[in-house]
C-alpha cells in the first residue's frame, strides 16, 4: 500500500535531525509522532522553529523516544511503498532516525511522490491510446493538478503535509479518470457512422 510520509526537522543544516514524522496510507489511516531528540542531536535553528512552530523544549518534554519512533516506523511501514515530496531531505532524516534507533537503515526506502502521481494518472488513462498520447496526457494531468495546488502553502507540520500529498495523489486520479472518460466518449463519437 502507498504511504505518504513527511518529516519536520531541527534545521536544514548538515547536522539536522528529525523532530516530527507522520504518514498517511492511501486508505486515509495515519500516524504522527513528535520525536524526542537523541542525546547527540544538538543542532537547532530558530528560523526552522519559526516555520514549524515546534519548540525543542516541547520535544524533550512530550516527544516519544527516537528509538521507539524508529521501531514503530519499521513495524508500521516495512513492506509498503513510501512516498515523500522531498525524498532527499526526508530520506536523510529517515536514515538518521533509523540509525539512531538501532534499526537497519535500508529497511525503509523512500521514493518521490511525483512518481506515484504519474503512475496513478497512467493507470486511470489505460484506455487511452496510442501509448504516446496516453503518456503525454498523464504528464499533462499531473502538471495541471500540480499547478492548481501550486499556491498552497505547506503547513510545515508533518501530518498536514503528508495529508496534502495524499490529497494531491487523489486529485490526480480523479482528473485522469475524468479525462479518460472524455477521451473514450470522443473516440466513440468519432467512430459513429454519419
Amino acid at each position: 500500500m502507498l504511504a505518504f510520509l513527511d518529516f519536520e526537522a531541527s534545521s536544514l543544516g548538515k547536522a539536522s535531525y528529525p523532530i516530527e514524522v507522520a504518514w498517511v496510507f492511501e486508505d486515509g489511516s495515519s500516524e504522527s509522532h513528535l520525536i524526542k531528540p537523541a542525546t547527540d542531536w544538538t543542532d537547532w535553528d530558530p528560523a526552522a522553529q519559526a516555520i514549524h512552530g515546534i519548540e525543542r523544549r516541547v520535544l524533550e518534554e512530550t516527544g516519544k523516544d527516537h528509538a521507539v519512533v524508529a521501531a514503530r516506523m519499521v513495524e508500521a511501514l516495512a513492506g509498503h511503498d513510501l512516498l515523500a515530496s522531498a525524498p532527499s531531505w526526508d530520506g536523510k532524516w529517515l536514515s538518521a532516525l533509523l540509525r539512531a534507533g538501532g534499526q537497519p537503515r535500508r529497511v525503509l526506502r523512500l521514493r518521490d511522490s511525483d512518481e506515484a502521481q504519474l503512475e496513478a494518472a497512467r493507470a486511470c488513462l489505460a484506455a487511452v491510446g496510442p501509448a504516446a498520447v496516453r503518456e503525454a496526457l498523464a504528464r499533462e494531468v499531473v502538471g495541471a493538478v500540480s499547478q492548481r495546488r501550486n499556491g498552497r502553502v505547506p503547513d510545515h507540520r508533518a501530518l498536514a503535509d503528508a495529508v496534502a500529498e495524499r490529497e494531491q495523489w487523489l486529485e490526480v486520479q480523479a482528473e485522469a479518470a475524468r479525462r479518460a472518460g472524455l477521451w473514450v466518449s470522443a473516440t466513440m463519437e468519432s467512430a459513429r457512422p454519419d
